[in-house]
């Protein structure tokens, strides 16, 4: 599991561990990339990394350039994983169950979405057979903008997952579909096809 984190202590302190709880029950590991953080999220790494066997941490020097440090970043972050499935989370969606990384091994992507429904965590897996057929829900989710993570009516017919987990061999086309400047125009399309996409499937 790969996350990267940039002054986002707060978020570690709350969430990491059960990511953590998640990957350790999955004989997994959990890789933070901290791109360079000026806040306590270093300290928090370090304390919480000291009781965690499945937690690795890296970062991202402030002084290297490149067009997109999200993408750089990621990129740190596959290169140190040992398994053969990647997911790519968002600190901010923590998992809720066990099952949310569990499914996440069927298909060539998956994306999870999680959510509380009358106090009962409830995950749903939707399966993608290549990167051409995940490639419009990761540009629109993982756009520069970010608001693709943010959504709450109708998450998953507007592919606002929690997280995504590719193979390892297709990390590098997953990873180029994040942190895009989409046209206004490209947002809208990219929304309509995912919505009638999963409205329909």
């Amino acid at each position: 599991m790969v996350i990267v984190v940039h002054d986002q202590a707060e978020a570690l302190e709350r969430n990491l561990p059960q990511f953590l709880t998640v990957a350790s029950a999955a004989q997994g590991e959990v890789i933070i990339v901290d791109d360079s953080s000026t806040d306590e999220t270093p300290d928090v790494l370090k304390r919480l990394k000291e009781d965690n066997a499945h937690l690795y941490t890296t970062f991202l020097p402030k002084s290297v350039a490149n067009r997109s440090r999200l993408q750089l970043a990621l990129n740190i972050g596959v290169k140190a994983a040992l398994s053969d499935r990647i997911v790519f989370a968002d600190i901010t969606r923590p998992p809720l169950v066990s099952e949310w990384l569990t499914g996440l091994t069927e298909g060539t992507v998956t994306a999870v979405y999680c959510r509380l429904k009358h106090g009962t965590p409830q995950v749903t897996h939707q399966l993608f057979d290549d990167m051409e057929e995940a490639a419009n829900t990761l540009l629109k989710a993982e756009r520069r903008d970010g608001d693709g993570h943010r959504g709450r009516w109708f998450r998953m017919r507007r592919g606002m997952y929690d997280a995504i987990a590719v193979n390892k061999a297709l990390t590098l086309d997953a990873i180029k579909l994040f942190d895009q400047r989409l046209t206004v125009g490209k947002k809208m399309q990219l929304g309509m096809s995912v919505f009638f996409k999963n409205m329909f499937s």
